[in-house]
């Protein structure tokens, strides 16, 4: 009899964890809900609000061609005139700073629904990437003059890679 109960007893505890796994499943499917459809959402109201930015995307890609990166022999893709997709690059902008928007709100959902230390620690990982990304944008795309800030651009993005890289790292040792 006291097998019995052992057993019914492990099966309960077995159904609880498989219970409370979906829950914690329920809960990432929604934030990965609210993720996505909140990206769609900024897509369709940057599309509507820049009227011409698909045509500006169309003319940003005509536009590419091999330049030199400065004090080097390598020649990478960059616009020939990379001043003249300033409306292009303030969508850019806007996006990054919208999705790194959502990101603290998802990141502000993630801690009230004690979701676990490694969903956490990408959700800070990807507000580091977006809002840095942002700030490239900002600073190098948008008062761009000269053809040489575009891979300066591009090097300050690896190096926000990088930051977020380890800034999820930090979440994850301190953890620990």
């Amino acid at each position: 009899m006291a097998s019995r109960e052992f057993f019914d007893g492990e099966k309960s505890v077995s159904k609880h964890r498989f219970e409370q796994s979906l829950s914690e499943k329920r809960k990432e499917n929604l934030l990965s809900g609210i993720y996505i459809g909140s990206i769609f959402i900024i897509l369709a109201v940057i599309f509507i609000v820049q009227s011409s930015l698909w045509d500006q995307l169309v003319d940003f890609f005509n536009t590419m061609t091999l330049a030199p990166v400065p004090g080097t022999s390598v020649t990478l893709p960059a616009p020939s005139n990379p001043a003249a997709h300033t409306g292009l690059y303030m969508a850019g902008f806007e996006f990054t700073i919208a999705v790194g928007a959502i990101e603290v709100v998802v990141l502000i959902l993630r801690v009230l629904l004690v979701s676990p230390v490694p969903r956490k620690a990408e959700t800070i990982e990807n507000i580091v990437f977006w809002l840095g990304t942002s700030y490239l944008i900002i600073t190098y795309l948008t008062n761009m003059t000269i053809a040489g800030e575009w891979f300066v651009f591009w090097a300050g993005v690896i190096l926000i890679v990088g930051l977020a890289f380890l800034a999820r790292s930090f979440v994850l040792i301190a953890q620990r």
